[in-house]
């Protein structure tokens, strides 16, 4: 990993050491981040030793506390990964199982932070456990894979979401082909599942919060923020879903908009009490769609029905609304846990507009889905969302999207050429029109997504809202800057990404109302 970025003007190299050491101790990151690799990827023994010395009291939690470990251990730059390196020192994993060796890990300290500080911790973690357990799995990726697999598995089993939880069997056929190609070991993966099943992964919170009432302690846990400061979207106990909102994102389009919920999680039509028309000042902000009572202004914070409004895009899709005639001017948006929702926009323009930018950010940002073996499965059910920020280049972007396009084609055409025998169950029916829409919605997301990054991407995020008006209605952007620094949004990821639904199937479309 790079250094995030450098410190400029010169300065002695043990005298950086120092400053580093001393800040650190401070509980100061600042000077961390803006250290440059040059100055520390050498590893200079007075470098490790400061890192030594920093791990064992980040590990004794002298003058540290359990909420201050995670953000030493996983900033983007050299010191902070030997810290990390040093401080996993302090843990012998040898012998335990995965899921043992995250719960010993776990006590040490309260996994909170930006998520890809967690991330990181969780990497740092992965490699000391392959260096403990070298013959129980292929590689270091491989353990990384199933960490981010049971992490995903806790927040289902355990998370406040709705719907049927993954069951074994689901938990295994998600896992196929990912550790190096080949499978992980069944008996593993069972032991594994019911660990997590039957125990849920907790990590420590510093003693002032087990004195919190239960209901601020149970937020303070999920959340990893102090109860009278709102920093994040949602409240689940994994650190890839449960993400905070970046207030630095990029603002890419913002306006007044009216917002109608046709849809819950899973395509579940919403109740007609809920389904009424709202206004909000909308601003479309990193990955984040910020519905708001009043119009935005980047120096106020935001209110907690901001936050309960606010509508992830990451794996979105939008589109015009054909189906819906009773107004003008209407775009349908499509979630990644298959929320529907209607936008009506003031003009033809702002409702292309809106879609162009919206398609755009879900196309350019969006991570690969995890794990993704969908047809592996008897039952049908989506793959994980991730809501967390790609880390691909632009061009691995949109490679990534022609092998899903081509893998989801592929797919499509596969299940089409076996259609049920009209004599089978009515829900074997259900399930195969389920599929079929799923499968056909996909590949429609795809096949815009990759005209986006064909056509460009960035730099329609970059040009002014006028520009984007005047953009053809069958794409989203025009083309693509690589050197442009890459927006580090945050976002919301829906718990539900991966359940069973019943959303409307191509046979008996809900007609929007």
């Amino acid at each position: 990993m790079s250094s995030s970025c450098c410190l400029s003007g010169c300065c002695n190299a043990g005298v950086k050491t120092t400053l580093l050491e001393a800040h650190s101790e401070m509980g100061s990151t600042e000077i961390l981040e803006k250290e440059t690799p040059e100055s520390l990827s050498n590893g200079t023994s007075s470098n490790i030793e400061a890192a030594k010395r920093l791990a064992k009291r980040l590990y004794q939690l002298d003058r540290f506390k359990r909420s201050d470990v995670a953000k030493h251990l996983g900033k983007n730059n050299e010191f902070s990964k030997l810290v990390a390196e040093e401080y996993l020192k302090f843990f012998d994993f040898t012998g335990m199982t995965l899921d043992q060796s995250l719960r010993y890990f776990f006590k040490a300290f309260s996994l909170v932070g930006e998520t890809q500080e967690r991330e990181r911790v969780l990497i740092h973690f992965s490699n000391r456990y392959f260096y403990c357990n070298p013959d129980t799995i292929a590689s270091q990726d491989g353990v990384h894979c199933l960490t981010c697999a049971t992490m995903l598995l806790n927040t289902d089993l355990h998370g406040h979401n709705i719907g049927k939880k993954m069951t074994c069997q689901e938990f295994i056929a998600n896992l196929q082909g990912v550790n190096e190609g080949g499978d992980f070991s069944k008996d593993l993966l069972k032991a594994l599942y019911n660990s997590i099943k039957n125990e849920k992964l907790e990590w420590a919170v510093d003693d002032e919060e087990k004195k919190k009432s239960p209901s601020e302690g149970t937020d303070e846990k999920a959340n990893g923020t102090h109860p009278k400061t709102i920093s994040r979207i949602g409240s689940t106990t994994n650190p890839f879903l449960d993400i905070p909102h970046d207030p630095n994102a990029a603002v890419y389009k913002s306006g007044f908009l009216a917002r109608k919920i046709h849809a819950d999680m899973d395509g579940k039509k919403t109740p007609r009490g809920r389904r009424g028309w709202k206004t909000f000042y909308a601003v479309l902000k990193g990955t984040v769609l910020y519905l708001q009572k009043d119009e935005y202004k980047p120096e106020k914070a935001l209110s907690e029905e901001d936050l309960k409004n606010a509508v992830s895009v990451h794996h979105a899709l939008a589109s015009k609304a054909t189906d819906y005639e009773k107004k003008p001017n209407v775009l349908k948006l499509k979630t990644a846990d298959w929320r529907v929702l209607l936008f009506q926009a003031q003009s033809p323009e702002e409702m292309q507009g809106w879609i162009n930018k919206i398609n755009c950010v879900a196309a350019v940002f969006s991570a690969p889905p995890f794990p993704a073996a969908i047809g592996s499965q008897k039952k049908f059910s989506r793959p994980l969302l991730p809501a967390t920020t790609t880390k691909l280049s632009q061009e691995e972007q949109l490679k990534s999207h022609e092998s899903k396009l081509k893998q989801i084609t592929t797919e499509l055409a596969e299940h089409r050429s076996y259609p049920p025998d009209k004599k089978v169950k009515a829900k074997e029916i259900d399930e195969y029109k389920l599929k079929d829409h799923y499968l056909e919605f996909e590949k429609t997301r795809y096949e815009m997504y990759v005209s986006i990054l064909k056509e460009g991407g960035k730099e329609l995020l970059r040009n002014s809202e006028g520009e984007a008006a005047g953009l053809k209605k069958s794409h989203s952007s025009p083309s693509l800057n690589p050197d442009s620094s890459p927006v580090t949004a945050k976002v919301k990821r829906n718990v539900s990404e991966r359940k069973d639904h019943r959303p409307e199937t191509p046979s008996v479309k809900q007609k929007v109302t």
